[in-house]
């Protein structure tokens, strides 16, 4: 029973991050600006987690849990513009590049933690989070950025770049208030997005066509689906696992990238994907510079 429930969150955590892989695709074929489609991607996620929280309970005596009401929107802001700054970014660059440069947020969030809350780092954490640096860097074609790049690149990467900060501040501040309810915390994230864009949002979109099918898709799978198999395969899983399987979200974007429009990474972005995928692992699974992970019992 315990390896049949294994095999259901793993099966469960696999597919979230597949369809999360393709949230650059979506948003590229929405044809909309970002804060178009952040704002949709909002609606429709909000729609579906308030329908979702109802039928399941998950939102029983929400109103009465007023730290987590302000945590979530205080979060909630960060990861709204988080999404607006990496869907820009991705305009500019590409999908994979800019997906690559966004992993960066894990170490930001180890950074934030130490300096903000006080947490202990480990001081080889701080050689893990170099390397995931020195990945991002490498991640984003450092060469063309110096010859060839123009401005609207160079606009992306740095874009892409402060959704990573903005995305390791709101989940460091959502981990604090939102650890036994997290699905009713980004219910409230999503309706945060949709007070703060709505005045912001292009009219150009209120029209028919297939435009609005990848809006749907965007809010319904990836703010909606997506964060269900989530919440109800982390439990079930260990930590190992779940940091192991967040690769697999970076891996289909830079495919789909790929195989949909052509964008193929050169040998240096190769490079700087590996590193990023070693510190990370690093960071996530207390390795030591031996590769030999730690122990609870002496972490």
């Amino acid at each position: 029973m315990l390896e049949q429930n294994h095999r259901s969150a793993l099966s469960q955590l696999f597919l979230a991050e597949i369809l999360i892989g393709s949230v650059g695709v979506f948003v590229h074929e929405s044809g909309q600006d970002a804060v178009t489609a952040v704002f949709y991607r909002c609606l429709f996620g909000g729609l579906f987690l308030l329908a979702w929280g109802l039928v399941r309970g998950h939102l029983r005596g929400l109103l009465q849990d007023r730290v987590l009401i302000r945590g979530a929107i205080l979060s909630g802001i960060l990861l709204v513009l988080n999404w607006v700054c990496l869907f820009a970014g991705m305009a500019r660059s590409s999908i994979g590049v800019a997906t690559m440069v966004y992993h960066f947020f894990p170490f930001v969030m180890l950074i934030l933690a130490a300096l903000v809350q006080g947490e202990r780092t480990r001081p080889v954490d701080l050689m893990w989070t170099l390397l995931g640096f020195a990945g991002v860097a490498c991640s984003a074609d450092p060469a063309r950025m110096w010859h060839s790049a123009d401005s609207s690149y160079l606009i992306g990467i740095g874009l892409t770049f402060l959704a990573a900060l903005l995305c390791g501040a709101s989940l460091l501040m959502s981990r604090k208030v939102g650890k036994q309810r997290p699905f009713a915390l980004v219910m409230i994230q999503c309706w945060v997005g949709v007070l703060m864009l709505g005045w912001f949002s292009s009219a150009a979109a209120l029209h028919g066509g297939t435009h609005w099918l990848w809006l749907l898709g965007l809010g319904v799978i990836h703010s909606g689906i997506v964060y269900v198999l989530f919440y109800s395969s982390y439990p079930r899983l260990p930590v190992v696992t779940i940091a192991v399987m967040a690769f697999v979200y970076p891996l289909v974007t830079l495919l789909l990238d790929y195989l949909l429009y052509g964008h193929r990474l050169v040998p240096v972005q190769m490079i700087g994907l590996g590193l990023i995928v070693l510190g990370t692992l690093g960071v996530n699974l207390k390795w030591t510079p031996g590769f030999s992970r730690e122990s609870r019992a002496s972490a």
